[in-house]
Order: structure tokens, then C-alpha cells, then sequence
């Protein structure tokens, strides 16, 4: 494939101005992070912030253009904008009481991140949330999230959902379908005329129906390609995360990380990456890991994004808690990453 033979459409968004073409390193932090924390963010040479805003009362336009002016000063764009009120809404995934109050507040948000110059945004669509089951013990005494399918509770925001049937029934596939195609038939064409990508987060954990609801959508590599062939928009793609796709398993989802990176990475439909790593593929124990320290060489999953000249942001996430706090997980990761993009780069020639 000729170096730009596939232009990443986000390479065309007003206010994307990387300082490269291909694979960039991003992280995540909170809108309000210290001037100590961005300038950390800065010497790990990171380009691009996910950044989650969690007043509401801030989810608007112009909060957005002031939050982009104080990271420039630390030489960071803003790749994304985290609402968690517009994120794994059961409302709209299960066709319960203000699903059309929360599309809207939906399109709000996609209208407002236009407006701003944001050009990203993930989306979820977990009807119950994401199960665990707590944390355990890694490598050196790290503490990491597990999951293990006989004891995993649910939860997001300040939801928790547990047992059998987390919201009174169980849903059938044909309900979640159709859910999804009555909201994203609303969404997608807010989403070209703000000129704003949305990639859709994997189910975590996928494959497995819980709590009554099927995973049937984005739990497979069938299912994620019925999605995007509904939506039918060059706007709407793949957050491809990687730790809930080796959850799910080759066997599970249906194909292995590489194989859905060639997949959709030809068709324009990755637009964002969560790069980390997992013990083993459920159903049994899976337990989160440092990068080097799972089952997936992960080398592999940067050249084949690196093969599809992938052109977009590469973030580590769910890092096992270390000695040092927040910042030694996140600066070996980084450290990681960046050497297997070197490595994968220099092999590419």
C-alpha cells in the first residue's frame, strides 16, 4: 500500500493538525489536571489528550475552546472529549424510559465538540455497563482489574448492575439491533455535518451475555461489521481496544487483533487505539496487564497497524496500579509503546 494511498479521514478535520502523519502517542487525564501533570504529559513527548470532563454544567462549547487553549500552552491537543453522560446509556441501548431525550443530549454533545474543534469522540453502547470482579495481585505486587465471568458485577457512572437480569428481563438480540440502529441512523449525520468521528468502544468484557443482555453487537468481529454497514458513515468507526478484544479471544470474537486492525484499518475505520494487554481470553480468569505482560506480543499489534498506515492516536489504558502512583504505570507504558512504534517503524523501512 502506497504511504498515502489511504488518507485517514481525520487528517481532513478543521483543528486536527498533527506534527506527523501515522501512528501518534496520546494519553488520558482529567479537565482538571495540574500545570504539574501536563508538563509531565509533555516530557514523555505525547502529542494528543484524551481529556474527561465530568461536570455537566461543562459540557458545552466554549468550555471545550478554553480547555484546548490552556493544554496548547503545554504543547497537547485534545484528540477527545470524555461525558459520561452520553456514554453506555441504557436509555438507549435498551429502549427504556428517555431514550430520545438521551439521543439528543447526544447529538448536543457531537454539535458542541464540532463547534469546539474537537474531532474525536468514543462512544460506548453497553446496555450494563463494564463488569469486573475486582482487583488482584500482579507481577511485583501490582494490582490489576480481573474478571472472572461466575462473581463480575456491572457498573458505570453511579449505576451498578448485578445477577441474572440487571434490568428485569432478557433482552433478545433482535431488541439491541434494532435499539442501535434507531439511534445511530439519528446520530451519524449529526456527526458528518460537525465534522466529528465517533469510534465505538468494544463491549467489556464482549462475547458473553450479562445480566440478561446480550454482547451481540459489539462482542464480535460479525457483529461490529453489521454496525458499521448500518450506520453506512464515513464518521462512524472503530475504537479498537485492544485488552477487550483479547477478552473476548480469537475464538470468541471471531478473529484476532491483527486480523480486525487489516480489517478495518483499510476501510478508514479505526480512528482511535487502547493499547494494553490482558492475561488470558475469558471465560477464564482474565486479569489486566502491563503491555510486556500478557498473552498478546504486542509487537504484532503495532505492525499491522503500522502495515495499514494507520494515521491516529495510540493510548495506553487500564494501567495495573505500580509503587510510584499514577505516573510510573503511565510513563512505562509510553516508554513501551514508543519503542515498538521505533521498532515497528524501522522494519517498515
Amino acid at each position: 500500500m502506497a504511504e498515502n494511498e489511504r488518507p485517514y479521514a481525520l487528517r481532513c478535520v478543521p483543528g486536527f493538525h498533527s506534527t506527523h502523519e501515522g501512528i501518534q502517542l496520546a494519553a488520558q487525564c482529567a479537565d482538571d489536571a495540574s500545570d504539574e501533570e501536563l508538563q509531565f504529559m509533555q516530557q514523555l513527548g505525547i502529542e494528543w489528550m484524551m481529556v474527561g470532563v465530568s461536570d455537566l454544567a461543562d459540557q458545552n462549547a466554549d468550555y471545550y475552546k478554553r480547555l484546548k487553549a490552556r493544554f496548547d500552552k503545554f504543547g497537547l491537543q485534545i484528540y477527545r472529549i470524555a461525558n459520561r453522560s452520553v456514554h453506555n446509556m441504557p436509555e438507549v441501548t435498551l429502549n427504556l424510559e428517555g431514550r430520545d431525550a438521551k439521543v439528543e443530549e447526544f447529538a448536543t454533545f457531537i454539535r458542541n465538540l464540532g463547534e469546539a474543534g474537537i474531532p474525536y469522540n468514543t462512544y460506548a453502547h453497553m446496555g450494563n455497563g463494564i463488569w469486573e470482579s475486582g482487583r488482584v495481585v500482579g507481577r511485583g505486587g501490582m494490582d490489576a482489574r480481573t474478571i472472572d465471568l461466575k462473581t463480575a458485577k456491572g457498573r458505570w457512572a453511579d449505576m451498578k448492575f448485578e445477577g441474572d437480569l440487571t434490568h428485569g428481563r432478557e433482552y433478545t438480540e433482535d431488541e439491541l439491533w434494532d435499539n442501535y440502529e434507531y439511534m445511530i441512523r439519528k446520530i451519524a449525520p449529526v456527526a458528518e455535518e460537525a465534522g466529528v468521528y465517533i469510534g465505538i468502544h468494544p463491549d467489556d468484557p464482549p462475547v458473553f451475555s450479562l445480566g440478561g443482555v446480550p454482547r451481540c453487537i459489539f462482542g464480535n468481529f460479525e457483529g461490529y461489521k453489521r454496525a458499521m454497514d448500518i450506520a453506512d458513515s464515513p464518521n462512524i468507526g472503530v475504537c479498537l481496544c485492544v485488552g477487550c478484544w483479547l477478552e473476548g479471544g480469537e475464538e470468541g470474537m471471531g478473529v484476532d487483533v491483527p486480523g480486525a486492525i487489516r480489517y478495518f484499518g483499510v476501510r478508514n475505520k479505526l480512528f482511535k487505539i487502547h493499547f494494553r494487554n490482558v492475561s488470558e481470553p475469558l471465560p477464564a480468569l482474565c486479569t489486566e496487564t502491563l503491555i510486556d505482560n500478557g498473552y498478546m506480543d504486542m509487537y504484532e499489534v503495532m505492525k499491522a497497524l503500522r502495515e495499514v498506515n494507520f494515521d491516529g492516536a495510540i493510548i495506553p489504558d487500564h494501567i495495573p496500579n505500580m509503587l510510584g502512583g499514577k505516573r510510573a504505570g503511565m510513563a512505562y507504558s509510553i516508554a513501551y509503546m514508543r519503542a515498538l512504534l521505533q521498532a515497528a517503524n524501522s522494519e517498515a523501512g
